[in-house]
Order: structure tokens, then sequence, then C-alpha cells
């Protein structure tokens, strides 16, 4: 398999022309935040030049239905053009935002064409938040985090793919590590895995196969806390856990992850000892991390940001200094609150309305003020938790019946809805799971590309340093360009075959991400 590279970066990009003289709003992000921002700016005198990295709005609470075949992709995630389709003051721009100058109030962003410079008038900033291993980055090799549909397709044939290597085994040890998952993370989207992934063992599987009992798998919940969906609060904490063991997942609290590699896990448990887990799939559904953008409006405007990478807003969303930029959803650190979807879009059309206030000439409204219209996580099927305000506290099927209503009232377009619920009923009344396809290319993919930008990054130090010796000595350089190791197809084949968790030729061990790959 082969990458293509992108093609160069201009080195003077031009940046895009306005439409007209009218006042021009920038968006980061087609995420939550990004696009009820659009939407509530459909009516209003401006521009709106939305800039994403993807071509799609994702629905990121569904993404662990992708992953276990529930749902497909473009259920959870339609075209954002699509979507704003119909409102004639949106231009979306594909490209990776890695620029944002709020002195000459330009954007810049990249994608596999060039560069291209945005200017605005006012800017909101909604890019998001990626998955945290909290410094350890090399889990990720192993441990695909639930953040993109990327990383759901590739769970989805990293999970379905051990059921059918399972089977393929005569080495019950060896069978064993197959049937074992291990979800790293209590929050809601890890408990939601571990639900589906129980439930797929025990009532979508078990007839389809002929060697193995698909019920006989183990799905391991773990967490460094000391319990499930801490934040709904003791009483559907215990609600959570109970159902979840009752289904057959083990949970396992005050473990911490310490190493990941291609055949297990390490913990070290609340006491000190440390232990191994053997397994294949590794799903992590830990931690979140703010966009990288979030420490460079920090650095241009004397703003703090938290832990996670989050910046520190004024009450009305704005960058300290800076009332035309507002920071919303996951990247905004503001009164505590939660990185949630809710947040997220609110804050969007908050920050959409203090713009068209100021149009106006209007004084600005009242701060931003969070309405929480509550939390929920569904644990299998006609089972969940729901959390709203200080009363409403429920588990079991009336909860159920209000994730699902609340779900598919958010999903983005009638055919969304139709198809969704149709996959609903496959698999919640009966015992199916219609999106199933998988490919060797979704599971190994991201771990060669990665790699290959490794080896990629290595040869340009080797070249930088060759450059430097030829300045030295003419000499030098000769023998130096004659003695450059060679990097051909045979490493690559070899890396895919780790990737796809292949014994080597020498040693018969796979690689470990605990060690960095070889460039």
């Amino acid at each position: 398999m082969t990458v293509e590279p992108p093609a160069p970066t201009p080195a003077s990009p031009s940046p895009v022309e306005r439409k007209s003289s009218r006042h021009q709003v920038a968006i980061i992000g087609s995420g939550f935040g990004g696009l009820w921002a659009t939407e509530a700016l459909a009516k209003a005198p401006v521009d709106v030049i939305m800039i994403s990295g993807t071509s799609h709005h994702l629905f990121q609470p569904l993404l662990y239905q992708v992953a276990t075949g529930v749902l497909s992709e473009g259920e959870v995630a339609p075209a954002t053009r699509e979507v704003l389709k119909k409102q004639k003051n949106a231009t979306v721009l594909l490209g990776r935002v890695t620029d944002i100058d709020i002195n000459a109030k330009t954007v810049t962003s990249v994608s596999p064409v060039g560069t291209t410079v945005t200017p605005y008038d006012s800017l909101i900033v909604a890019a998001g938040a990626g998955q945290s291993y909290f410094g350890n980055d090399q889990f990720s090799e192993w441990a695909p985090g639930m953040k993109s549909i990327d990383d759901a397709l590739e769970l989805r044939g990293r999970i379905f793919g051990c059921f059918e290597l399972a089977e393929l085994s005569d080495d019950p040890a060896e069978r064993e590590e197959w049937l074992t998952f291990v979800v790293v993370g209590a929050g809601p989207t890890g408990v939601e895995m571990a639900g589906q992934i129980s439930e797929l063992a025990h009532r979508a599987l078990p007839r389809e196969f002929r060697r193995i009992d698909t019920r006989k798998a183990k799905v391991i919940l773990l967490d460094a806390a000391p319990a499930v969906l801490g934040a709904f609060g003791d009483k559907l904490s215990n609600a959570a856990r109970k159902q979840l063991e009752s289904m057959g997942v083990d949970v396992e609290l005050n473990a911490k992850v310490i190493g990941v590699d291609n055949t297990g896990v390490d913990i070290v448990d609340a006491d000190g000892q440390e232990r191994r887990i053997r397994c294949r799939c590794k799903v992590w559904a830990a931690g979140v991390s703010a966009s990288p953008l979030g420490k460079q409006l920090a650095e241009q405007s004397g703003a703090e940001i938290d832990r996670a990478g989050r910046v520190k807003v004024n009450p009305d969303l704005t960058l300290p200094g800076h009332p035309e930029v507002f920071v919303v959803g996951d990247m905004m650190a503001l009164n505590n609150l939660p990185g949630v979807a809710q947040v997220a879009m609110q804050g969007g059309t908050y920050a959409a309305r203090q713009i068209v206030r100021r149009l106006r000439g209007e004084q600005p409204g009242e701060p931003f003020k969070y309405f929480d219209k509550g939390s929920m996580a569904t644990i299998s099927r006609f089972h969940a938790v729901a959390s709203i305000g200080d009363r409403v506290h429920t588990s079991g099927f009336f909860a159920w019946l209000m994730w699902l209503g609340v779900h598919v009232m958010y999903l983005i377009g009638f055919k969304n809805r139709l198809t969704t619920m149709l996959h609903w009923a496959v698999s919640f009344i009966f015992r199916g799971r219609s999106q199933r396809t998988t490919t060797r290319q979704q599971i190994v993919a991201r771990t060669l590309m990665a790699r290959l930008e490794a080896e990629k990054e290595a040869e340009q130090e080797a070249t930088t340093i060759e450059s430097s010796a030829t300045a030295a000595s003419s000499v030098e350089a000769a023998d130096s360009s004659n003695n450059q190791p060679e990097t051909g197809g045979t490493d690559s084949v070899d890396q895919l075959k780790v990737a796809y968790g292949e014994k080597t030729a020498e040693t018969g061990e796979p690689a470990s991400a605990k060690q960095a790959p070889e460039s």
C-alpha cells in the first residue's frame, strides 16, 4: 500500500478574496459548535466561511455504534455541504487550520493542494478536542481512540477481526487473546463501547461461528478512577456497574494503565501491584485534549489554558483583549462546564447572536449561561442512565427511551433519522448488525501512515546532516551518501504485518508499542 504525499505547499499563499464588503465571520470546525454557529448566522448580514479538516459534521455521541456495526458512518457524519446547501451566505473550505493570527485577523489552513489564508472580521474557534493518552502517545498504535470516523472504522475492523482470527486459531491461549477486549475509560464512551462489544459476543454472533463460542469472550472495562460514570452520581454509577456486570463485563476500577502493546495491557492496581492482561483488541476512551490551536490563542492574547489545553475565556466566550474572537465547545474553559455536545451547541449559537447584536449597534447581551439539559449514557439495549438537573436521576428502560428520543432529535436530516431508526430496530429488537463490512486497510492504514511519516522525518533529518557534512568535506559527503541505508518496500511490508498483529520473522514475537519504531 502506498501513501500519496500532499502537494507542495506554496511559498506565498494567497488569501481568500472577500465576496463583498459585508462583515466576514470565519468559523473553525464543523462540529456541534461550528455548525450551530453557522446556522444561527443564516439570516444575518454577514458572509460566513467555515474551515474544517473534514468534509463532514460528526455526531460523535453515536460513534461507538459505527465501531460496533450498528450504524454506518454516513448516518452519524452527513456531508457539511449537504447540511448547509440552502444557506447562501455560508462557504465551506476544506483545510486543517495550522495558524491563527489574531493581530492580522487571518486564519491559515492547509489542504493537499496548498495553503489558504482567510481574513476575518469576527472569528469563532470551535476546533474541538482530540484523544489524550496522558503523555503516552505510543499507546495509540495499539489502542485507537474514539474521536473520528477513521477511529471508528479501524475499531470496527479490529473488533470483528478478532472474532475471525480466533476462529482460525488452534492454540487455546492465543484464541483467548483474540477473544479478550479491553476498554480503557469508564466514562460514557467507554461504558457504551464495553456494553456493545458484550452484546455482540452474547447476542449477535454466537450462531455464526463453528469453532469458537463467542459468548466466552472477555470484555474488561478499566479505569484509574474509583467509579463508573462518576459524573452521574453514586446512584446511577452503581446502577450502571451492576448492569454491565450482569452482561458479563468485568469492571476493574482503580487500575491505571502503564503499558500497551500488540498482545496486551500492563496495569498497576491501587495497592501498587503490577499485572498484565493479554488481549489483542484495545479501545482507548479515557481523556481528551483540546486542539493545539488553543495554545496559539493563549500565547498571542495572554489568556490562560488549563491542563487539558482549553482556553480560559471571558464570560461572553470571547478571548481576553480580543472581543472579535470567540472560543466555544471543547476548546473553552469557563465555570467548569463539561465538554459535551450541548455546551458546544449553545456556545456556538450564543457567539453568533453576540456578533449579530454588535452589527445592529446593540449592547452586548447577558454573559453565556449554560442550560443543562441533562446527561445520558446507554449501557445495553433497553437500558440506559439519565441525569437531568437535580431531580431526575433514572436508569433502565425509561432512561433508554429518553436517550433514544434525544439522539434521534439531534441527528441531522430526515434521511439520517429514518435509516438510524431502522438500523436500531435491527440491532435492538432482533440480533443483527447491519454494518459489519471491514477491510484490512481500515485496520492498518493509520499505523502505517504514521510509521511512514516518521520514516520520512528521519530521512529529512539524515539529509540535513548530510548537507552539513557536505559543507565541511566533499569527500566525507560522498562516503556518507554511498553508505546511506535503504528504506525500501521490504521494511514497509514488515511494518504492515506488525501493524496487523502478525509475528516478525526473526523473533516470532510481535513488536511492542513501548519501543520507538525503527527508521
